[in-house]
């Protein structure tokens, strides 16, 4: 039996890529008899809204979906905390105080985030305190967790790679863990088999893989799927006004019919604007 997740943020509605990924990854459980988890991912700091979490759910139902819930971030920082201390010990977090702005003004380099981190703070050591970042040594950890691989279901195995997104945050200023940290410690402790998600996150199971390793924590198999477009091949975002699915359903559309035209790739159907296809390659437009 496989174990699949929605992990949404409530930073925004729900649109129609995040309609897509849920059916993915709800698809994916069903057909192997598997189960399908959602998971709320609340611990953006002032950006998350707890009441869209609510939001999430009519808008799951509103597309004919059946999911058992666990426990959202919130509910689980001290597990992040204790995976970040085990990091620290091993001797492989370091502090850091640098702004966005230095780093892009200091940066040699890009990764699949933006300006690769100089190594300022690595190099430069400061006192750790309650204003600062926990970075990965990326090169010290490669070289303790030796080569890793992991397979993608539609690409075939892979070499782990991490190193594309060189000294990474795993405990932020801002918030309690990083992306990376808190994915990775969540489908471990929930027992997730299959980590479907955009083929636009591809790159980051590379760093997700080490972590496992790391931190000595089961290995799924990845399934990076292809993820909607609009007419300027840029994915759809909260940030660039994508419709909300709220919004639909309160206006009396079909979900079910949604779900169905989504599956079937009829998005010449009305129920979509012009433009809106599937991408499938790791390069994606910011």
């Amino acid at each position: 039996m496989i174990v699949t997740r929605f992990a949404p943020s409530p930073n925004g509605p729900l649109h129609l890529g995040h309609a897509w990924a849920a059916i993915v990854a709800h698809d994916r459980a069903r057909a192997a008899t598997g189960t399908f988890l959602l998971r709320i991912e609340d611990i953006d700091g002032a950006r998350s809204r707890p009441e869209l979490a609510e939001e999430f759910r009519a808008d799951l139902a509103w597309l004919g979906l059946s999911w058992t819930e666990v426990k959202p971030q919130s509910q689980r920082v001290e597990r992040y905390r204790a995976a970040a201390d085990a990091l620290r010990t091993a001797g492989l977090l370091y502090p850091c105080h640098c702004t966005r702005a230095e780093i892009a003004a200091n940066a040699a380099a890009q990764g699949p985030d933006g300006p690769l981190y100089p190594g300022t703070c690595r190099l430069h050591p400061i006192e750790p305190g309650p204003d600062v970042a926990w970075r990965l040594d990326m090169a010290r950890a490669m070289a303790l967790a030796g080569p890793l691989e992991w397979t993608d279901e539609r690409r075939g195995i892979q070499q782990a790679t991490p190193d594309l997104f060189g000294d990474v945050v795993l405990w932020r200023k801002d918030a309690p863990a990083s992306y990376h940290l808190a994915a990775t410690v969540d489908d471990a402790a929930d027992g997730v088999s299959v980590v479907t998600r955009g083929i636009d996150l591809f790159r980051a199971s590379h760093v997700h893989r080490l972590l496992q390793a790391l931190l000595g924590l089961p290995v799924p198999r990845w399934h990076h799927h292809a993820v909607l477009v609009g007419p300027d091949g840029r994915k759809l975002a909260k940030r660039r006004g994508a419709a909300g699915l709220a919004e639909r359903r309160q206006n009396g559309e079909d979900g079910p019919a949604l779900a169905a035209a989504l599956r079937a790739g009829r998005f010449d159907s009305s129920l979509f604007d012009t433009g809106i296809c599937l991408a499938d390659t790791i390069d994606l437009a910011p």
